[in-house]
């Protein structure tokens, strides 16, 4: 689950991290008496969107008046945001922060993730503060500096202002990072984050070392733990597929291809995807349906890979462990009659009661495709999304 910058700010601010004072605004005039409230002769006028690169993208603006302000609000709210992150469509801007202006010295780099290979959080930090971490790694690995942190001890003084020298934060301002490294710790420790990272990190003219920027994203898997934090989540954000989706327990996520995938389990559903594509297809989304796959679920399936307009064919490749074949079997017949499916559709089954199944879609009645195996099926799809099966 991700959060918006404003809201992972407010966040961070009660685990101690400093920010720049700021206000979350949803129209024009509600952005400008923003800035009136917060003094000052500078303020940024900044997007709130679930993508990176808004100030490449136009969505982050200084304006030095009001007028500025109303002007740079008006042009930003409401606009469809290009970014690297958002795809060529962008994302609606429905949300603004104003924010007061810093007196910024070094822009920094901050961020803090799950490893998988060491089971531990990784502290990444680099000098080269406001650029797209990516780059950094690409031409200049060696900017980069990380610390795994062991969950004994979290991260320790030590650490925390090794990381913070490496980085070219000055003696003066030491302490204070120091300080706040051990704050988002705590803070992505305390509520689950997947996530964490603040680009850039700004010490100032005065020594303050500021969050200028805070991108939060959390565990769903946790949130039962965190009935506050689900709270924060903006559907708007997210692709409405996907939000469907998810009312079912539906693992979703929409792509760009023109053949639906229904799988059960994530390793299969990847696998499923790299065939198809192997065999000159194009996947039209991830679907891990898990192992619970009753027919109310596949039909919820079908409906939402349906409203994908450039959809040509689905495949279903299921193996039966703790989901039986003849179970999703029948769910699939039974949901292509409902939702009189109008799409050439491929089913491999394997495992428990997989003869059982092959005979459920014989009897159907229905011009189902049966595979045999990966390839068959992968080949039989590819061939039936370009209507040459």
């Amino acid at each position: 689950m991700k959060i918006h910058e404003y809201q992972g700010k407010t966040l961070l601010r009660k685990f101690g991290v400093a920010t720049p004072r700021g206000v979350a605004c949803f129209s024009v005039d509600e952005a400008v008496e923003a800035a009136r409230t917060l003094g000052g002769k500078v303020w940024v006028v900044k997007a709130q969107i679930h993508a990176g690169g808004r100030g490449k993208g136009g969505g982050v603006k200084v304006a030095k008046s009001l007028d500025e302000v109303r002007t740079y609000a008006q042009a930003i709210l409401g606009m469809q945001l290009v970014t690297h992150q958002t795809g060529p469509h962008g994302q609606t801007v429905r949300r603004l922060l104003i924010e007061e202006g810093a007196d910024i010295r070094k822009e920094l780099y901050v961020g803090m993730v799950v490893d998988r290979g060491t089971q531990r959080v990784c502290l990444m930090a680099s000098s080269e503060g406001g650029m797209d971490i990516e780059e950094v790694a690409t031409h200049t690995p060696e900017k980069i500096h990380k610390v795994f942190i062991d969950p004994r001890t979290g991260l320790t003084d030590a650490e925390a202002e090794g990381v913070a020298r490496n980085i070219g934060v000055p003696d003066a301002a030491l302490a204070q990072a120091r300080d706040l490294l051990k704050s988002l710790y705590t803070c992505f420790d305390q509520t689950d984050a997947s996530l964490a990272e603040i680009n850039p990190l700004i010490y100032t003219g005065d020594n303050k070392v500021i969050a200028l920027d805070a991108k939060l994203n959390f565990d769903d898997n946790a949130m039962f733990r965190h009935p506050e934090l689900a709270e924060l989540r903006d559907l708007e954000e997210e692709d409405p597929a996907e939000v469907e989706a998810s009312k079912y327990d539906l693992n979703y996520v929409q792509l760009e291809g023109n053949i639906g995938c229904l799988v059960n389990g994530a390793g299969l559903a990847m696998a499923t995807m790299d065939i198809i594509k192997f065999y000159h297809g194009a996947p039209a989304n991830f679907l891990d349906v898990g192992g619970g796959a009753t027919t109310e679920k596949v039909t919820e399936a079908f409906k939402i890979m349906l409203r994908n307009p450039e959809l040509k064919a689905i495949l279903v490749n299921i193996f039966g462990g703790i989901m039986k074949c003849d179970v999703i079997a029948t769910a699939c017949v039974d949901a292509a009659r409902q939702v009189k499916l109008g799409v050439p559709l491929v089913v491999r089954l394997e495992g428990t009661n997989v003869e059982l199944g092959k005979k459920i879609l014989a009897d159907s009645g229905l011009p189902i495709i049966s595979a045999n195996n990966m390839v068959d099926a992968a080949t039989k799809v590819v061939a039936a999304a370009k209507g040459t099966h």
